[in-house]
C-alpha cells in the first residue's frame, strides 16, 4: 500500500513497507476478514451457522426460530418471534454500524411483495433490463420457453456467433431462474453449449427472451396459513434424449405444503 498523506520517510527507509494492523477496503483478504468477524459475533450471540449455506445463521429456542442471511454487508432478518428479531437487530447495531431499511422489498435483484395470500418473489425489473439490453423489448411474445420437440446439437459446419455474448446472456437468464422455475428446462438445454454456441443455440436463447416478454413479472408465491406441511417431490426424466452424447435429462420439483421450494433440470 502507499503511505498515507503526511507520513514522511527518509531515503534509507524508502524500501520499507507498511504492516497493517487490520484489513482495509480493497484488499483481497478484506471480505474474508469481514465475514470471519461477523460469524464470530453471530456465534457469540447464540446463533449457529447452517451446514448447507454458510451465509445463513439460525437460532431455535422454545419452538421459536430466528434466521439471518447475509450477502457481503446486506442482511435479511426474519423469524416467528418479533422480540428475538428485535434483540438480534439491537445486538448487531451495537457490534457494527448498521441501518435498518424496514420490511424487505428488494434484495439481490429479487422483488418481494406481501399480500393477504402470502409473499410473492419476482424479478420483473431484472427481466425488463435483460430485454432492454438485448433489444428485445418490442419483440413478439410467445407462450412457451422452448420449442416443442427441439433437439439441439453441435453441428460440424454451424454458423459461429459471439461466444462471450451468448455466455453472458445465458448466465443472466440463469440468475433469473431463481424465481422462474418455468425457465429451468429451457436454460438447462441452452447452457450445455456455452463452450461452442452456434446460430441455432442463439435462436433458442432468443426464444426464451420472447417467452420472457410474455410475462416478465412471473414469480413464486409462498402461501401463508398452510394447513399441512407435508413434503412432496415430483421427478421425471427422458431416455438418451441428447443428440450429441445420448445422455438423459432429469428434473425434480419439491413442495412443502403447496409451496414450491426447490427445483432443478439437468442432463
Amino acid at each position: 500500500m502507499d503511505l498515507p498523506p503526511g507520513c514522511m520517510v527518509s531515503e534509507k527507509q524508502c524500501q520499507k513497507v507498511c504492516k497493517l494492523k487490520k484489513s482495509l477496503y480493497g484488499l483481497k483478504q478484506s471480505l474474508r476478514a469481514w465475514f470471519g468477524r461477523f460469524t464470530k459475533s453471530m456465534r457469540a450471540f447464540g446463533y449457529r451457522q447452517s451446514n448447507s449455506d454458510h451465509t445463513l445463521f439460525l437460532k431455535k429456542q422454545h419452538g421459536k426460530i430466528t434466521t439471518l442471511i447475509v450477502y457481503v454487508d446486506d442482511m435479511v432478518v426474519t423469524g416467528n418471534d418479533p422480540e428475538k428479531r428485535k434483540a438480534l437487530q439491537n445486538y448487531l447495531s451495537r457490534e457494527f454500524k448498521m441501518k435498518d431499511l424496514g420490511p424487505l422489498k428488494y434484495f439481490l435483484r429479487i422483488e418481494v411483495s406481501r399480500s393477504s395470500e402470502g409473499i410473492f418473489l419476482s424479478q420483473r425489473k431484472y427481466a425488463l433490463d435483460i430485454l432492454q439490453e438485448t433489444g428485445m423489448s418490442g419483440c413478439q411474445p410467445i407462450n412457451t420457453p422452448i420449442e416443442e420437440g427441439l433437439k439441439l446439437c453441435v453441428e460440424p459446419n454451424q454458423v459461429s456467433i459471439d461466444k462471450r455474448r451468448y455466455q453472458r446472456l445465458v448466465g443472466r437468464l440463469m440468475y433469473l431462474a431463481h424465481t422462474r422455475p418455468d425457465l429451468a428446462y429451457a436454460l438447462s438445454v441452452v447452457s450445455q453449449y456455452m463452450h461452442n454456441p452456434g446460430e441455432q443455440h442463439m435462436n433458442a436463447v432468443m426464444h426464451i427472451l420472447r417467452y420472457l416478454k410474455n410475462a416478465p413479472g412471473k414469480g413464486i408465491l409462498f402461501a401463508k396459513n398452510v394447513n399441512h406441511q407435508s413434503i412432496e417431490v415430483y421427478t421425471d426424466a427422458d431416455w438418451a434424449g441428447a443428440v450429441d452424447d445420448r445422455r438423459s435429462t432429469s428434473s425434480y420439483f419439491t413442495f412443502v405444503g403447496c409451496n414450491l421450494v426447490t427445483w432443478k433440470s439437468k442432463k
